[in-house]
């Protein structure tokens, strides 16, 4: 009898997990199980051996496997638990004239364009019907404030229970505010709704506590629009004083885009892009699809001319000289047309190309940025301001691994600059831009765990660690006292 258990033994297959991710600490992680034989050689069947070739075609040919030659993972933090560095984090609820308000007025939100149909879904705006599939959507740049709040409001780290928090965030629409109140005249007025804000939390005890350390905000425009300068020599462009309010001075702000020199509290994170997925698969095969595009331009500029400034002279060389090249893919925005706000036209453009040009706008970041990395489009920059000193949560520390920076004056010489570098670098630089890809991505709100962290994970993981600083500064410093 135990000779016949031992034979049995010996001809059975073992199975062995691979964890990929826990959505649950109580329960075990989602596996894919790996067939290996311990079969002697002695006893080896047919039966064991079309086993293992399945099983090796399983693992090497499925479109999604993380062995797929094409597939790099997620990232460092896949396999980390849903709130691990998280801390448990209330959302303020407020009054509607500081969210909803803002969303029901948005037919007066721009005068040249119709901003109602990018505010449905959850800010997500219109889905695309393209082949692209069911987790992509028109969505515009300057909604990263909504979409923060739709994400927060089903994560599973957010908290009720007010006492049981350690962050607090407060879901003011300060984008759709600015956007609303660029052409107001009077500045009192433009000013009435942050200053209303900042009265609202001065009453709150949760937020005179740590005098608001431990609070943050997110504004869906970049800080310039929240910064006005009282100096009538300084054009008036329509911005609000938001982010002058001493009030605030300690309070975390999450924008699009800091101000390089006087933004001490200020964190930028990434333009919202066109996809929201909600699995961890929907990224992976995203990953691997961008990886393996065909590229046969060596560079791609998406964007329009501007005027009457320093970075308009580089934008001008750089749309002169793609236009010029057979090597340049380019997707020209101009007004009265839509070809800049077609995902499927930009993507396709994107992937077509080696390097993805990123000259500053009307300020020094861009959300083609994003589209980039989206496509797996390495970004050229000609600003440190236009990434490196502004997404330093969600980007690599070397900056050469995953871009580069040419001196504006070297514009003109933009194909030989990228000509010079080497093939395998360029192919590293890619895999370092796609691996990027689910960090600076909005999950879909409706994904309570989509099994990656996404571009609100990262910034809670950011926050937690700022709070735990700066209340620690703030006990030693009553200890010294």
């Amino acid at each position: 009898m135990a000779s016949r258990t031992k034979e049995r033994e010996k001809h059975q297959i073992q199975f062995i997990s691979t964890p990929i991710y826990s959505k649950d600490k109580e329960k075990p992680p989602y596996t894919r199980f790996v067939c290996i034989s311990t079969l002697s050689k002695k006893s080896l069947t047919v039966t064991s051996l079309l086993v293992l070739l399945f099983t090796f075609l399983y693992l090497f040919l499925s479109p999604t496997s993380f062995q797929s030659p094409y597939s790099i993972g997620l990232t460092q933090t896949q396999a980390n638990s849903t709130c691990d560095g998280i801390a448990p984090f209330y959302i303020y609820d407020l009054p509607a004239r500081f969210t909803t308000d803002l969303v029901d007025r948005c037919q007066f939100l721009n005068i040249y364009v119709d901003t109602c149909p990018h505010v449905v879904n959850q800010g997500l705006g219109q889905p695309v019907t393209s082949k692209l599939g069911p987790s992509w959507y028109g969505t515009n740049e300057f909604l990263s404030d909504m979409l923060f709040h739709a994400r927060a409001k089903k994560h599973p780290c957010r908290v009720h229970d007010i006492d049981a928090a350690k962050l607090f965030y407060v879901p003011f629409y300060a984008g759709l505010y600015a956007s609303f109140a660029f052409r107001e005249g009077n500045h009192t007025l433009r000013d009435q709704l942050a200053v209303e804000l900042v009265s609202y939390l001065s009453n709150k005890p949760t937020f005179r506590k740590h005098g608001g350390r431990d609070h943050f905000l997110v504004v869906g425009r970049t800080s310039w629009d929240f910064m006005r300068i009282s100096d009538p020599n300084i054009a008036d462009f329509g911005a609000n004083r938001l982010l002058y309010l001493p009030e605030l001075a300690d309070v975390a702000v999450l924008t699009i885009e800091r101000h390089p020199w006087e933004g001490k509290n200020q964190f930028g994170i990434p333009y919202p892009s066109y996809f929201h997925p909600k699995t961890a698969d929907e990224v992976v095969r995203w990953q691997n699809k961008v990886l393996g595009s065909k590229r046969p331009y060596l560079y791609a500029f998406v964007g329009g001319a501007r005027v009457a400034s320093e970075k308009a002279a580089v934008r001008a060389e750089i749309i002169n000289k793609c236009s010029a090249s057979k090597q340049c893919a380019q997707v020209t925005c101009k007004t009265g047309t839509i070809g800049c706000y077609d995902p499927t036209k930009v993507l396709a453009t994107l992937r077509g190309a080696q390097f993805c040009l990123q000259p500053p706008g009307l300020s020094f970041t861009r959300r083609s940025t994003f589209d980039s990395i989206l496509a797996g489009c390495i970004p050229v920059f000609f600003s440190e301001h236009s990434a490196y000193t502004q997404y330093e949560w969600y980007i690599p520390n070397e900056a050469r691994n995953w871009s580069v920076l040419l001196d504006q004056k070297k514009a003109e010489q933009i194909e030989e600059e990228l000509g010079k570098i080497p093939l395998k670098e360029v192919e590293s630089m890619r895999k370092e831009v796609v691996r990027m890809i689910p960090q600076v991505t909005y999950a879909h709100p409706d994904s309570t765990i989509p099994g990656f962290r996404d571009a609100v994970d990262i910034a809670l993981v950011q926050l937690t660690e700022r709070v735990g600083r700066a209340l620690e500064q703030e006990q030693t410093a009553v200890r010294v006292d």
